[in-house]
């Protein structure tokens, strides 16, 4: 999630929708400037007990983002407390129960954003070291309770807190014991941001199989193989989805406004604080009229951050966001970007991906969305199942990866991060499922294997 790291007031009001939707179609840029930035957040453990890891004490999270600071990272404070870093276009924040997050800078090329990922897990590695801490990917804690979960000093944390249990039944667990590995992409159009935005949405679930990697609840097999995409169904339906409207005639920048004035708010950030507007009006904000914040107007720093707090499975803000797929092990985090480059950022890849689902009906997507965090691969679809779909889907992407000619020093394109993911369609099992295998059998039962053998 956002980490914001000053405050609005000084910036100019806005009062109307029209600014909110201009702000939108500004991200457009020619495909010269199209950059990617991944994302990837990370469970904190204790190497002996196995236990997450609290914000303060000698071996806590503080201590994490202090040491990182060797590395050249300047620190984001809130508070007294350090609750990022920046550096080189990069930063490390940190999720509500201690997940730690790498934010990427935009870059190129998939070869420098997987650089980026290298170079960032080997500074963790060597100050989680030193302080006796371990870091592990996957979509959902294995072992820990909801109750076992640390809360970092963050203000907004505090509010959403407070307001997740009203919406739905897995908000908290979304909030404390998911992570996720996502990409965010550019679009050089209007017309080019919906079309990217429905191949990206229909075919989000292929993505959450491919990576579905949370099969445990709290040391047990949970039934799912993604139970990180099964949270969001319970999480808050005013933001969180398939979005229909997507695919309906007259979707633009204008419509997505729409729905997000529709989304109520969480906060307003002033002076360094959050004031709790959980369940209030954006539309009254821009009236003058927010309960919360009387007599004051929004600034565009105020409806980024509104922006934030929307959850669907793809997420436009000046760019779009692929929010499918769970967190995973060092050598899976470079494919994702490389599965949504390879079909997003070559147009005869794009023509190819829109071609494959054109004809879904909202009600296949929205069955796809439903039973793949069970089902993964195996989910049955028009007489096939998404593996046959994973398949198809891949080989557009390594085609437009192979399009794109980027090359690195050796001569290598970007096709071949691909590599795992044609692994796990050839094999025909999820990655959960490979843990689930695991734990059944050599692990006899048990999850502490888990954490030696997956840990980054």
């Amino acid at each position: 999630m956002s980490t914001r790291k000053g405050s609005s007031a000084a910036d100019a009001a806005i009062d109307s929708k029209q600014a909110l939707v201009d702000h939108l179609a500004a991200g457009a840029k020619p495909p010269s400037d199209w950059r990617i930035g991944t994302e990837h957040e990370k469970f904190g453990f204790d190497l002996a007990t196995l236990a997450p890891v609290p914000y303060d004490g000698p071996r806590g999270i503080r201590a994490m983002l202090e040491g990182l600071q060797r590395f050249g990272w300047r620190p984001v404070r809130e508070g007294d407390n350090v609750i990022a870093l920046e550096f080189d276009g990069q930063t490390v924040s940190l999720e509500p129960g201690g997940q730690l997050e790498l934010s990427g800078a935009p870059v190129e090329t998939i070869h420098q954003t997987c650089d980026e990922v290298h170079t960032h897990l080997a500074q963790v590695k060597t100050v989680a070291n030193e302080l006796g801490l371990g870091f592990l990917g996957a979509g959902f804690h294995p072992q820990a309770r909801r109750d076992d979960m640390p809360v970092m000093p963050k203000g907004r944390y505090k509010i959403m807190r407070a307001y997740m249990p009203k919406k739905g039944n897995l908000g908290l667990d979304m909030m404390f014991r998911t992570c996720t590995v996502q990409v965010n992409l550019d679009f050089s159009s209007e017309a080019d941001m919906v079309r990217k935005f429905r191949v990206s949405l229909a075919l989000q679930p292929v993505a959450t199989a491919l990576f579905a990697n949370s099969p445990f609840t709290e040391g047990k097999p949970n039934g799912f193989v993604s139970y990180r995409s099964h949270i969001w169904t319970d999480t808050d339906s005013d933001r969180c989805g398939m979005l229909p409207f997507v695919f309906e005639e007259g979707m633009g920048f204008e419509r997505y406004v729409d729905y997000a004035l529709d989304v109520p708010m969480y906060f307003v950030y002033r002076d360094g604080k959050y004031i709790d507007a959980s369940g209030q009006s954006f539309r009254d904000f821009l009236a003058g009229k927010l309960p919360a914040y009387s007599g004051h107007k929004p600034t565009l720093d105020d409806w980024n951050d509104h922006l934030t707090t929307l959850f669907p499975e793809v997420r436009l803000k000046r760019f779009l966001e692929m929010r499918g797929a769970d967190g995973g092990p060092w050598g899976r985090l470079c494919a994702l970007p490389a599965l949504w480059v390879g079909l997003l950022y070559d147009d005869v890849a794009l023509d190819a991906a829109a071609a494959l689902i054109k004809d879904w009906t909202i009600e296949e997507m929205e069955e796809l969305r439903r039973h793949v965090p069970r089902l993964g691969l195996k989910t049955p679809f028009r007489g096939y199942t998404l593996r046959e779909v994973a398949r198809e889907t891949l080989a557009i992407a390594e085609k437009g990866l192979k399009r794109r000619r980027k090359f690195n020093t050796f001569c290598e394109d970007e096709a071949h991060f691909l590599s795992a993911l044609f692994a796990i369609v050839e094999d025909g099992r999820t990655p959960a499922e490979v843990l689930l295998e695991a734990y059944h059998g050599r692990w006899k039962g048990r999850l502490e294997p888990l954490f030696k053998e997956f840990a980054y």
